[in-house]
């Protein structure tokens, strides 16, 4: 299945081969092992589906692996892999690279002008501002040990 959208909370809205949408739950033990975007694969358990959908639930399956890059490559040149995913991924590359030019383009003419008025009105943001306090979770090493230094000297010539 592949994965069209990020619900929060463990839930992620998937696409089976057959094109039908779906919610699945991402168990709290993938977590801090693997991170997923949108366009992943997945290998899901859809074995309870039609009873939670009749059950009224909209949970409808269980992701049981997350499938790698090179593990997704394989798959697409096998002849196993549905045609659904085929163009997805087609369009997917197509869309990419036609994104990625608008933005470039875009992102290459707005940091000059923001510099611009960066720069004029700086002065002015920074009036209304309370100063600065100092970091008390940063140690000074340094700091801490010349001034016992000092007074352990003085200590000492007395």
């Amino acid at each position: 299945m592949q994965v069209l959208s990020l619900r929060g909370s463990n839930l992620i809205e998937v696409l089976d081969a057959k094109g039908i949408k779906s919610l699945a739950l991402f168990p709290a033990k993938f977590q801090k092992s693997f991170w997923i975007k949108i366009g992943s694969y997945l290998v899901v358990d859809a074995s309870g589906r039609d009873q939670a959908l009749e059950s009224g639930s909209k949970v409808a399956c269980v992701v049981s692996q997350v499938l790698f890059h090179d593990q997704v490559r394989s798959l697409e040149k096998s002849p196993e892999w549905p045609a659904v995913f085929k163009y997805s991924s087609m369009e997917k590359v197509t869309n990419l690279s036609s994104s990625s030019k608008s933005d470039l383009t875009s992102s290459l003419r707005q940091p000059q002008s923001e510099g611009c008025e960066e720069a004029s009105g700086s002065d002015e943001e920074d009036d209304d501002l309370p100063p600065l306090e100092a970091n008390n979770n940063r140690n000074r090493p340094f700091d801490l040990y010349s001034d016992n230094y000092d007074s352990d000297s003085d200590l000492d010539s007395r």
